[in-house]
């Protein structure tokens, strides 16, 4: 509504807040990067690490495109808030601004796993919440228990399907077929994994995030441990592929979101999110050919 009473374009307003909302998979802590390194057995604390500064770049890249596509626009800006203003915000917001520090600083010094710093990070908020902002009374926190419990008991029935999946693949040597097939390209990394983020960006746009992670996971990890590709890297590149399916129609869980809040019509943010989607896919392509962009930050923060 800001945006809109402010004058921005519509669609590419929405299609600014639909491809901000996918880069929350890749910045820690993130449930698909849980997820991912449990179906290809890799570090989840490595992967939290590695997501920082790709998630950086993918804010950076927002910026610049919605700067090109909004420049000629003629719309009036809001003041600058005064430094007051920003102090109190600040303020107000330290609390919860501290929670991502503890998370990450605690998973980065050893202190817990990943596994303790949802622990960690559960118990912080509702202290604060409750006690600090007192905006969290015993019916709200009944609620979330509730809200929280149904989104665990779903993602654990993805789970335990996807393991049948992962089984029945294993049983119908799968894996040993496809490294058959892209046998060719297992001396060309970049290569191979050009192919494998396109057949997971064509899988992306018609299945959703989790079961896309849980059921191709297993079936590519022996192809690319055999290929000699970082594990870290690769599944931080199989969730950033992805989420921008999460972006894509005809299912694209996020756009669909964004419509039904925005209430406007599928074809204008499918319009406003392509500049997006098309400036996100080219960052991928990046990452293809420069995986130092990802592994070179993500072992100087992970030590």
């Amino acid at each position: 509504p800001m945006m809109r009473n402010a004058g921005y374009p519509q669609g590419r307003s929405l299609g600014l807040l639909a491809s901000g909302g996918i880069i929350a998979p890749i910045i820690p802590p993130s449930l698909p990067l849980i997820l991912i390194g449990v179906a290809g057995n890799i570090s989840i604390a490595q992967l939290f690490m590695a997501g920082i500064a790709p998630g950086l770049m993918m804010g950076l890249t927002l910026m610049a495109v919605w700067t090109l596509t909004i420049r000629d626009e003629q719309i009036e800006t809001l003041p600058r808030a005064s430094g007051a203003e920003r102090l109190a915000a600040l303020k107000d917001g330290f609390w919860a601004l501290l929670l991502p520090v503890i998370i990450i600083g605690g998973i980065r010094s050893g202190a817990f796993t990943p596994t303790e710093a949802a622990v960690v990070a559960a118990v912080y908020a509702i202290v604060v919440s409750a006690l600090v902002y007192r905006s969290l009374s015993l019916s709200i926190l009944f609620h979330v228990l509730v809200t929280a419990a149904r989104s665990t008991a779903m993602v654990m029935f993805l789970v335990g399907a996807a393991m049948v999946a992962a089984w029945l693949i294993t049983v119908a040597q799968l894996p040993q077929q496809l490294a058959s097939t892209l046998e060719p390209l297992i001396d060309s990394p970049r290569l191979l994994m050009l192919v494998i983020m396109l057949i997971v960006l064509a899988v992306g746009m018609v299945m959703d995030l989790s079961p896309t992670v849980l059921i191709l996971v297993p079936l590519f990890m022996p192809v690319v441990k055999l290929a000699g590709i970082d594990p870290v890297y690769f599944g931080l590149m199989f969730v950033l592929n992805c989420s921008i399916g999460l972006l894509t129609p005809p299912v694209g869980t996020v756009l669909n979101v964004v419509c039904g809040v925005g209430k406007v019509q599928m074809s204008e943010a499918v319009r406003g999110v392509l500049p997006f989607i098309a400036a996100y896919v080219g960052l991928l392509g990046l990452f293809i050919l420069f995986p130092q962009l990802i592994t070179v930050p993500a072992r100087l923060l992970g030590g």
